[in-house]
């Protein structure tokens, strides 16, 4: 399917730039060889207007399914929201034959390999922007980015070009960078909402603003 086309700019199956995430890599797969179990490539079309920034493939749900935020409660509410805003359309069911189609969006990780305990190193973030930078550079017709936490949007605003010191995560923060509009939202783990950090009704906020700015 088209949606699944991948950016040029992903890294191979066996990366090896990474060396921890290499060695977690090796010991899922011996662990569990039906799983995906390496990077995650993009979920989207490069030249889409809106692009979707995570963190990193959860252990049990992109790192299995081979699909960004497939698999884990991260995915059911963001693939519901994008769906509420017409970002997404045809039915999630968490996984990736599930005929689930993005409109005019693109989703992508910040880093492609999942890291142990879901915490990638600062060296680790800065090998893997290469990527992010390459995607970012292919997505021409990108306008809106929207980052899903504070190493999502450093991470963006490095790849385009700009200092973190400049502009500063907060979420509902919107900022314009380099021509694009970037608008932050806390991740939607399932820590953020249980815990209180992140609403759905947040989350739904965001991506309002986000449907109003592509729609001017």
């Amino acid at each position: 399917m088209a949606e699944r086309r991948r950016f040029a700019a992903e890294p191979d199956r066996d990366c090896p730039l990474c060396p921890r995430l290499v060695a977690f890599r090796t010991e899922w797969r011996q662990r569990e060889p039906g799983w995906h179990n390496a990077p995650v490539a993009n979920f989207g079309r490069p030249d889409a207007q809106l692009l979707i920034v995570g963190l990193a493939p959860g252990l049990r749900g992109a790192n299995r399914t081979g699909r960004p935020f497939t698999g884990d409660y991260a995915g059911d509410l963001l693939y519901a929201t994008l769906s509420t805003y017409g970002f997404a359309e045809g039915r999630f069911e968490a996984r990736p034959d599930d005929g689930l189609r993005l409109v005019d969006t693109a989703i992508v990780n910040a880093v492609r390999c999942v890291p142990p305990e879901n915490k990638p190193t600062t060296a680790e973030i800065a090998t893997c922007r290469r990527f992010l930078a390459g995607g970012l550079a292919e997505a021409r017709n990108c306008r809106a980015i929207v980052a899903l936490g504070k190493i999502a949007h450093d991470s963006v605003v490095v790849a385009l070009g700009e200092r973190m010191s400049r502009f500063k995560f907060a979420h509902g923060a919107v900022h314009e960078i380099a021509g694009r509009r970037v608008f932050d939202s806390y991740h939607c783990s399932r820590y953020n909402t249980n815990t209180g950090v992140l609403t759905p009704e947040m989350f739904r906020s965001v991506f309002s603003a986000v449907r109003a700015y592509l729609d001017r």
